[in-house]
């Protein structure tokens, strides 16, 4: 009980702490308060695990039941209509760059894990026009409409640029190269990567079209390289990413329609010493397809979504991509690519700043009898 209510003391003095700095009771007298900004989020998560076999098919996980936070914190400085720098605190464990969360209380008495804050993003950012590029630290600039290929809290160090052009019918190119975390402090092996959008706004719906290449250069005399799971810290990974979307009206609610095709080129050896690759050589296919009826852009709105995927073995780089789907993996790094399985969701926003989320996934790997359910409920409020 000493445990959980210190946990829980903790918990609320962070809480207090992003409150403070989301509703800009601190201020900054030497900048022009119009042009800096303070912002933050809150997320309060139960989340259920069950009825989960291992990989042999035949061991059982016990049942968990966990209660999570996750707290960011935001500022941005607008210089003038062209320069601007970013910065972001978030929750999470110190060896985690895919989890921001934290447990506070877990019911079936299994390890919490860390309390840390650290920064996940610090970048400045010039536009002119069209043209666009940022230095620093910050989100992928690819565009895409999941996180099961890369997830958004496995931000990128090194330099973006690119550029739109267009009205109604827009092109875009995005472009990057970058430094790979691991954890929230330390990085290795590097990311280059290139991409084209098209996009067309047609009566009430539009179209978007996009293809891209995701070159991840491993770097094999890094210590920091091993920590990785399944050797995915000491292998090079090509993955091509296509992508398409469909919005228009069904009736009076929106309906949203996509798919995206992932494929990793990369030769991997059958008699190499990279046993993992060896042995999954030809795993490398994945596609998702998605479908969402309604909207949650005013207080009232909900949305009813559902997703497939099939994500064969090396299809991904599985310790950049999500760790949403299922319990598999470690307290810090998921393992979720060898999926195939569906998502089921339903977000409710009832006022501007609260929304609640609920998600079911019911999952099964492609090569293994290892299964997985996962029941998700958030409560989600924007400072």
């Amino acid at each position: 009980m000493d445990k959980i209510t210190n946990r829980l003391r903790q918990a609320s003095f962070s809480i207090l702490a992003t409150s403070i700095l989301a509703t800009g009771a601190i201020t900054i007298p030497s900048i022009a308060q119009a042009d800096l900004s303070l912002s933050g989020d809150f997320r309060f998560r139960l989340e259920s695990d069950f009825d989960s076999v291992k990989s042999d098919g035949v061991s059982e996980r016990e049942d968990r039941t966990r209660a999570r936070i996750r707290a960011r914190v935001r500022l941005n400085y607008e210089h003038n209509d062209w320069a601007s720098f970013g910065a972001q605190m978030r929750s999470g464990s110190d060896d985690s760059h895919q989890s921001p969360n934290i447990t506070i209380v877990d019911f079936d008495d299994n390890d919490t894990g860390d309390l840390d804050f650290n920064l996940d993003k610090w970048y400045f950012k010039a536009k002119k026009g069209g043209l666009w590029t940022w230095v620093g630290r910050n989100n992928m600039p690819f565009w895409k409409q999941n996180e099961l290929f890369w997830s958004d809290f496995a931000t990128v160090a090194g330099m973006a640029t690119g550029f739109k052009v267009g009205g109604n019918h827009q092109f875009a190119i995005n472009a990057g190269y970058f430094s790979l975390p691991v954890g929230m402090k330390e990085f290795s092996g590097n990311l280059a990567l290139g991409q084209a959008v098209f996009s067309s706004k047609f009566g009430g719906g539009s179209f978007t079209a996009a293809a891209g290449l995701l070159s991840i250069e491993a770097n094999a005399d890094d210590d920091d390289a091993i920590v990785l799971l399944n050797q995915n810290g000491l292998r090079d990974y090509q993955i091509w990413v296509g992508s398409l979307q469909a919005k228009f009206m069904l009736g009076s609610l929106p309906l949203t329609i996509g798919g995206d095709w992932i494929h990793n080129e990369e030769d991997y050896s059958a008699t190499g010493s990279d046993h993992f690759a060896a042995e999954n050589r030809d795993e490398t296919e994945g596609y998702v397809g998605s479908i969402h009826l309604g909207q949650t852009k005013n207080p009232g709105d909900w949305q009813l979504g559902y997703y497939y995927a099939h994500i064969e073995t090396l299809a991904v780089n599985a310790s950049y991509a999500h760790d949403d789907w299922a319990r598999w993996g470690t307290a810090t790094e998921g393992r979720l690519s060898n999926i195939k399985g569906h998502e089921f969701r339903f977000k409710y926003k009832a006022t501007k700043e609260f929304g609640i989320v609920a998600r079911l996934y019911v999952v099964k790997a492609i090569t293994t009898d290892e299964d997985g359910n996962r029941f998700r409920l958030d409560f989600n409020y924007k400072f």
